[in-house]
């Protein structure tokens, strides 16, 4: 999408980089030893422009508060990055995670006034009480509310002015990826502004709780599903739709204590390895079995009991996939269970994510050495930041780009690893992923799902000829149509025909004579 106001989105990335610059978040001093010599003295210089902000606690605590400084994109960053405590480490990714659903609340009489605005009527008229927020993230805080019936709800109200924040923020964001695009020929292959465009989407989509309130429903019907079925793992709060509009959102209170709480952690009876299992699982059988997910599987939208019981709530961003891309992620997750590489190889040159010039057995070669010392192993044993630049080495490599397509799969992989392993350091996901990846092999791609597949082409034969029979194919009457000539074409052709044959026979005549 074209950038509407470049100049003021120009500005506004220059003030991006001025609070990180005086946070001392652009280039931490703690890092500044670790770079190469000749950029040292140019950190130095930044360095002098760093403020209070900069000259107090720790990386990630100033990242954290620059972030929040910038706004609602810039904290939605901060919240991908907290769930990577095995790349950044816990403390930097634990100063981060107060960005999750810690920020700070606007008063309650401006959340009623905003409520009474959006749905068109009094506060009296549907909550017998609403109390103070609870919680405050990015866009919106909610609050917690008493319906007439009894009933205890969470009331979603998104904060005043935010539509305007995050609308520049993105156009800023336009104009980065834009620039890096035209500037950094080595970064098209990973299409920033593609990129830019998928993250823009889902966030334009959270601004309207109505939009919300209709993938919280769905993705309830999906999960009671699951359960109905045996293998469900995690349940969602239901709508209350009388309470939806615009600007806010009512659900169901949900049950278990907040993954925020240092409380959730230490429940009697908690399994932490199960639960840790149950996010990963739960996950996967939504994107897999259902074609829908849960985009945004962070602790502060996830709450938890005893023994390993899982509610997810926040339901701005939710991500589908279509037919092709879940068995490619079918496919890939099996192909590594099973360490079979070039099963692999063939499924990424047929969805075309690797360009057909290159060698489908070289680039199982290349996915077995970066697969191999991961397969089977603890969490606590692998490297994921080594294993992340091996896979960044490996793409550019193979002339890989990135898929927009497969964003918010990406993003969330990152987000449900990284609260797995918070839960259990040495949670092996590859092995809670087996048995939803194993039972949808099973069933897309099993010798029933081929008996299956062969009978329905069977149908739709016998279905099609039927129809040939009942409607035959009328051939089409063959027009012949004569186009007759000119006369004073034809009188033109025969007078230079015999000027040419004239002209002819005396050049001969000239030859012989001669």
């Amino acid at each position: 999408m074209r950038v509407r106001d470049p100049l003021g989105a120009a500005f506004r990335l220059i003030g991006w980089a001025w609070v990180l610059v005086r946070h001392d978040a652009l280039a931490p001093r703690e890092i500044t030893a670790l770079l190469p010599g000749w950029l040292r003295p140019i950190i130095h210089f930044i360095h002098l422009f760093a403020g209070r902000e900069g000259r107090e606690g720790r990386p990630g605590q100033r990242l954290g508060k620059a972030f929040e400084h910038l706004g609602p994109v810039a904290i939605k960053l901060g919240q991908v990055l907290a769930t990577r405590a095995d790349i950044f480490g816990t403390e930097f990714a634990t100063d981060l995670g107060r960005l999750k659903d810690k920020l700070p609340p606007f008063p309650t009489d401006q959340a009623r006034r905003e409520i009474e605005r959006s749905l068109g009527r009094t506060i009296d008229s549907l909550f017998i009480d609403l109390g103070d927020p609870i919680g405050a993230a990015s866009l919106a805080q909610a609050h917690p509310a008493w319906l007439a019936d009894g009933r205890k709800v969470a009331v979603k109200v998104l904060r005043p002015g935010v539509e305007r924040r995050v609308i520049g923020g993105l156009e800023s964001m336009r104009l980065g990826a834009g620039v890096v695009h035209r500037l950094v020929p080595a970064t098209r292959r990973l299409e920033p502004r593609a990129f830019v465009e998928t993250v823009a989407r889902s966030m334009e989509l959270e601004l309207d709780m109505r939009l919300e309130a209709a993938a919280a429903s769905e993705l309830k019907d999906v999960m009671d599903k699951s359960i109905a079925e045996g293998v469900g793992h995690m349940t969602a709060p239901g709508v209350v739709w009388d309470g939806v509009g615009k600007r806010v959102l009512t659900l169901e209170w949900a049950t278990g204590i907040a993954m925020t709480d240092p409380l959730a952690a230490v429940q009697p009876g908690l399994d932490k390895n199960a639960l840790a299992d149950n996010v990963v699982r739960a996950f996967l059988s939504q994107a897999l079995d259902h074609g829908v997910f849960h985009a945004d599987l962070h602790e502060g939208n996830l709450f938890c009991s005893a023994p390993a019981e899982l509610t997810a709530v926040d339901f701005g961003i939710v991500g589908r996939l279509g037919p092709g891309e879940r068995r490619y992620l079918a496919e890939i997750l099996w192909g590594f269970l099973n360490r079979d590489y070039p099963r692999i190889a063939r499924v990424h040159f047929e969805a075309g994510y690797v360009p057909p010039h290159h060698s489908v057995e070289a680039f199982a070669q290349a996915l077995r050495a970066v697969g191999e010392p991961v397969i089977g192993k603890q969490a606590s044993q692998v490297s994921m930041g080594r294993l992340l630049g091996q896979l960044f080495e490996i793409t550019a490599l193979f002339d890989m780009h990135l898929r927009p397509e497969l964003i918010l799969l990406q993003k969330t992989m990152v987000s449900v690893e990284g609260v797995a392993r918070r839960l259990n350091p040495d949670h092996d996901l590859w092995a809670a992923a087996q048995p939803v990846v194993e039972r949808w092999i099973l069933r897309e791609l099993g010798p029933k799902a081929q008996i299956r597949d062969g009978v329905r082409e069977l149908i739709s034969g016998a279905k099609a000829l039927s129809r040939l029979v009942q409607d035959p194919p009328v051939a089409a009457p063959t027009v012949v149509q004569v186009v007759q000539t000119p006369r004073w074409l034809v009188v033109c052709v025969v007078i230079a025909t015999a000027a040419s044959v004239g002209a002819l026979i005396l050049s001969l005549w000239s030859v012989i004579a001669g």
